[in-house]
């Protein structure tokens, strides 16, 4: 098997491996990054994004991905189309096998594998991924204002995505495939006490309605039959699933499958394995954190290695 010794080895793509490869490549670190099976993750999914600083006219998602991983490359990145395939920390150097057959040895190693948003498997919903059908409120609400929405889902990650839509939407419909809302009780109060949000309990989605316009509705089933409802836009709150399962037997991870990073930096509980982004965080999932958090990593992981 082919071999390779690297300085810095960055996982995956996406705003935090990008970010990451910037900054290594600027302190001379000579990082190669592997995409992984998405590259530039998450957000090549996402059309229009208009709240990442330095872009008055908002930037597409695979446009941002590209750019930053561009800077990357004219900065000394050696970005390679590949996926991690295995992993073994048990010392220093790291043992990494890519796509199965190429073995690599890296000093320090920047995990930026990112989460991906649970989907209800639909065929509808996918056509439709980007043209009225979003996973993140934050992201893609603005472009709903006064308009009617729903948010499929019913936990604390639906209240949240419902009641920051009804400050923006004139009605939402939350679709609750049991009778009740698995929320914490603050959440479900919040929602129950904003006038614009409907509560569509014991309700499941049967499919996505639209047009090549996008999408203009829902058909949705309850115990009593089908019924249509007329709407521009479906926000999936169902949750995410951080893309974790390489490294589950080899590094620290929390009860919903997150690295666990030391407080108020990227060190994971192995010396020289740093992590950045959504395979970190499950809570602001943001374009900009990510890409804040990828450079810490790289700071970290400079820092690491000055120490030795």
């Amino acid at each position: 098997m082919e071999n390779e010794s690297v300085k810095c080895l960055i996982i995956g793509s996406g705003p935090a491996g990008y970010t990451a490869a910037i900054y290594t490549a600027r302190a001379n670190l000579k990082p190669v990054l592997y995409e992984g099976i998405e590259p530039g993750g998450q957000l090549t999914t996402t059309t229009e994004i208009e709240n990442f600083p330095g872009y008055p006219e908002g930037i597409s998602g695979p446009q941002l991905m590209e750019n930053m991983k561009q800077q990357a490359v004219r900065l000394g990145a050696d970005v390679r189309f590949g996926v991690v395939t295995s992993v073994d920390f048990s010392k220093r150097p790291f043992h990494v096998v890519v796509d199965g057959q190429k073995s690599l040895e890296a000093e320090t190693i920047i995990i930026c594998t990112g989460a991906s948003a649970k989907y209800l498997g639909l065929e509808s919903e996918q056509r439709y991924k980007g043209m009225g059908v979003s996973a993140c409120a934050t992201c893609d609400g603005f472009f709903y204002r006064g308009k009617e929405v729903a948010v499929i889902g019913g936990g604390d990650t639906a209240c949240e995505e419902a009641t920051y839509l009804a400050s923006l939407c004139q009605k939402v419909y939350m679709v609750v495939r049991k009778d009740y809302l698995r929320a914490s009780k603050a959440m479900q109060q919040r929602v129950m006490n904003t006038s614009n949000i409907e509560v569509l309990f014991g309700h499941v989605t049967q499919e996505v309605l639209g047009d090549e316009q996008g999408v203009n509705g829902l058909r949705l089933r309850n115990a009593t039959g089908e019924r249509t409802i007329e709407l521009a836009g479906v926000f999936v709150a169902i949750g995410h699933h951080p893309n974790t399962e390489l490294f589950k037997e080899s590094i620290r991870l929390d009860e919903n499958g997150y690295i666990v990073t030391e407080a108020g930096s990227s060190k994971t509980n192995i010396e020289g394995v740093f992590a950045a982004g959504d395979v970190q965080d499950s809570h602001y999932r943001q374009a900009i954190t990510a890409a804040g958090s990828g450079c810490i990593a790289a700071i970290d992981c400079e820092r690491f290695l000055l120490a030795q």
